[in-house]
């Protein structure tokens, strides 16, 4: 909103310099004049009307105005360097523009009106049309059309803003004021025109404890124009803008990179001077630049001719670039001597001195030294420096490498030879290129920095396991009359068997048969009796209830920790129970913690582990024995970064023997990741996990009985399994200091 209300004023503002009649104000120049006069001259789009003149004697200023002219200029106000005069002011209010004119004192002046341009002369032989006797005198509190007692200052506040800007707002009695704001430096003034300002807000204001680039802000009247001077510290930027009747200025402080994006926008940063100039000789402009900054100058006999200029508070480096531009002059600087000349002659003459130079390499006498690589390897700088296209050959009895420097930093007469053995380059060639070249060794031949590599791999096993089941069995037997055991048939009895757990394996219970002899003549005896036909025989046999006897229920537990066993046994009947229960309950932890150091950018690979040995079918038939790693591996190339951090591209594997297939060849279980990542010098960083949860619950039961209330659990077995592994990845890099590795 904020925005477009002062978007709003701007339009509401600079159309109407469009809108108005046909007579706009297109241009301005100044001059200075023998005497101590100046001149201000005013064009216009056609014949400007006579102007109305007014004079303020306190402070000194001149007041043009002319009614029905509008203005196009692109600024409001122009500093003046003259001696009598500071500034000057073209205001348009939408019905006249108002040229003011502030002078040091009052002084007579004269207009003259020649076609569509308007000349003013102020000075002292400038009494004409118009001087001060002759002028209406206005006061601070009085003038025409433009009266001040309806445009007023109505309040300053300052506040301090969350990101540490200083924000003034400046209340208006109308949204109608001409303002102009200039910056200068730490200084921000701001002018309104026409304005009164209440003696209550004549006051300086110091803000310097709000911690904002704002210092002081300084309320005064200046005649009919209340100004206010923002004083700012270090590096900053504003915006001004107007929303009806508040004027609001917000100060903020740069960061560093938008001062340096700043830098780079505007590369000038000398001492600000002013420039105002008329036809003066580009050779006076050069020695008073020369003058202002200390240094000598040297100007070539070419520099000529003479130049305009009007440069307000621009830094003088920005000055003297605009002169040597605008005349066609280069510069060269040497310490504090600055050389001009037109830009041909300075170009010609480093034409002929890199010339001149070249001749000088090719006559200069060639040298031969030799170059101890420290710590790179001399045969990978040869390789560098070396023109791709260069010869290599074998010499030496240590093994050499021997090549032309052509398109190198050695000279094209230069040539080098590279001993592996004492890792030592041999160069020849001239002096100066020889010097290059060790410097740039020194640059480039130094020790790489270490990193320790620690990785921690953590794999955590969690198991649980709960099984109940029941067993149970009964036997029973038929006693007929005559105390007998067994199934009646006649006199004999035959009995039955089932499974008691309670007892020990062999024991049984001893039962008498009694058989007639035809009984054992027609073979109707048990099986393995034998008796005599004539007789009557009784056999005795014992009947065994050991365990491996059938059962009526076995959901028993396979291996149980505990069993509870319950027997039941009378002369007819046997009932056997046994409850039996597993629980087990287990923790697991493998720590891994390889480590590894190596240099910048440089690989390293470690492995601890086995290689499995399997047989594999070849297309042949045959049989050939093959391995498989199931290894812990890290492989890592660090890098460092300039501000001590370390990018890592890694590789972090665990691999274990797995189960073997059915032809004999075994998995492999892979626990691997491989990622880069980046992490500061001796931090610790989790790269990665895997968490996995499994549950089993499992029922074996007899059908419909399984599912009885209560009874039930003695037809079922109820397990229930849960087991968890996680598996953690840790990453510590530790960049070690060069003192560490001297002790």
């Amino acid at each position: 909103m904020m925005s477009r209300i002062k978007n709003l004023y701007l339009l509401l503002v600079i159309l109407p310099g469009f809108a108005w009649g046909e007579v706009k104000v297109t241009d301005i120049e100044f001059a200075s004049l023998p005497g101590e006069q100046f001149e201000i001259r005013l064009l216009f789009s056609e014949n400007p009307p006579q102007p109305k003149a007014y004079e303020i004697s306190n402070p000194a200023r001149l007041i043009l105005d002319f009614p029905g002219v509008g203005s196009s200029l692109a600024e409001k106000k122009y500093a003046l360097g003259f001696e009598n005069a500071s500034d000057a002011v073209i205001i348009a209010d939408g019905s006249r523009t108002r040229l003011i004119v502030n002078l040091t004192e009052s002084a007579p002046f004269k207009t003259d009106i020649d076609g569509n341009a308007m000349t003013l002369r102020v000075g002292s032989d400038g009494a004409g049309q118009f001087s001060p006797s002759s002028v209406r005198q206005a006061d601070n509190s009085q003038n025409d059309d433009f009266s001040s007692s309806d445009l007023s200052v109505t309040e300053v506040d300052f506040r301090r803003g969350k990101d540490g800007s200083g924000t003034i707002s400046i209340g208006l009695s109308q949204p109608s004021v001409n303002v102009d704001i200039d910056r200068n430096n730490s200084e921000i003034k701001l002018s309104f025109y026409q304005t009164e300002l209440p003696g209550r807000l004549d006051r300086r204001l110091d803000v310097v404890d709000f911690a904002t680039p704002v210092e002081t802000i300084d309320t005064v009247q200046e005649g009919t124009t209340t100004t206010i001077t923002i004083e700012a510290s270090g590096q900053y930027d504003y915006l001004a803008y107007q929303a009806d009747g508040q004027y609001v200025v917000n100060i903020k402080p740069l960061s560093d990179a938008e001062v340096e994006e700043q830098s780079r926008k505007f590369a000038f940063n000398g001492e600000r001077l002013t420039l105002n100039f008329q036809n003066i000789e580009v050779r006076s402009v050069l020695q008073i630049i020369a003058e202002f900054t200390s240094l000598n100058l040297v100007a070539s006999d070419t520099v000529t001719g003479s130049i305009t200029l009007r440069l307000d508070n621009v830094p003088w480096d920005q000055a003297l670039e605009i002169i040597l531009k605008a005349k066609g002059l280069d510069k060269r600087q040497e310490g504090n001597v600055l050389m001009v000349a037109p830009a041909s002659e300075i170009a010609e003459q480093e034409r002929l001195q890199v010339e001149a130079n070249k001749q000088l390499q090719e006559l200069a006498p060639l040298e031969t030294t030799f170059v101890r690589i420290k710590y790179a390897d001399a045969a990978e700088i040869f390789e560098l420096f070396t023109a791709r296209n260069a010869g290599t050959g074998q010499s030496g009895a240590g093994g050499g490498r021997e090549g032309n420097a052509t398109n190198t930093i050695l000279s094209e007469r230069g040539s080098a030879i590279v001993d592996e053995r004492t890792n030592t380059i041999i160069l020849t060639d001239t002096e100066e290129k020889i010097n290059e070249f060790k410097r740039l060794i020194d640059e480039i031949d130094v020790p790489i920095k270490q990193v320790l590599i620690e990785a921690r791999i953590v794999i955590a096993n969690t198991d649980f396991k709960k099984e109940l089941g029941v067993t149970w069995g009964l036997a029973g037997i038929d006693k007929l009359a005559g105390g007998t055991i067994g199934s009646a048939f006649g006199d004999k009895t035959l009995g039955f068997s089932g499974r008691r757990s309670g007892l020990n394996p062999g024991a049984g219970v001893a039962e008498s048969f009694k058989y007639s002899a035809d009984e054992i003549e027609t073979d109707d005896g048990p099986d393995g009796i034998a008796g005599n036909a004539d007789d009557v025989t009784t056999f005795t046999r014992n009947f065994d209830f050991g365990l491996g006897d059938s059962l009526a229920v076995d959901l028993g537990v396979a291996n149980p920790t505990g069993s509870f066993s319950l027997g039941y046994l009378t002369d007819n009947f046997l009932i056997d129970l046994e409850l039996s229960a597993l629980e087990s309950d287990g923790f697991g932890e493998i720590v891994s913690q390889p480590k590894v150091l190596t240099g910048d950018k440089q690989q390293a690979v470690i492995k601890s582990g086995t290689e499995i040995a399997f047989q594999k079918a070849t297309s042949s038939g045959a049989t050939s024995i093959e391995f498989k790693e199931a290894v812990l591996q890290l492989e890592v190339t660090p890098q460092i970064t300039p501000d001590n951090r370390i990018i890592m591209d890694l590789l972090v594997s665990q691999d274990s023997v797995g189960a073997f297939t059915p032809t004999g060849e075994p998995s492999i279980d892979i626990t691997q990741i491989q990622t880069q990542a980046l992490v500061g010098n001796g931090q610790t960083l989790v790269l990665g996990g895997i968490f996995q949860t499994e549950e089993v619950n499992g029922t074996e039961k007899v059908p419909l009985l399984g599912d009885l209330p209560f009874l039930g659990r003695l037809f079922r077995n109820d397990l229930r399994n849960v087991e968890k592994r996680e598996i953690l990845i840790f990453i510590t890099p530790k960049i070690i200091d060069d003192s560490l590795l001297d002790r």
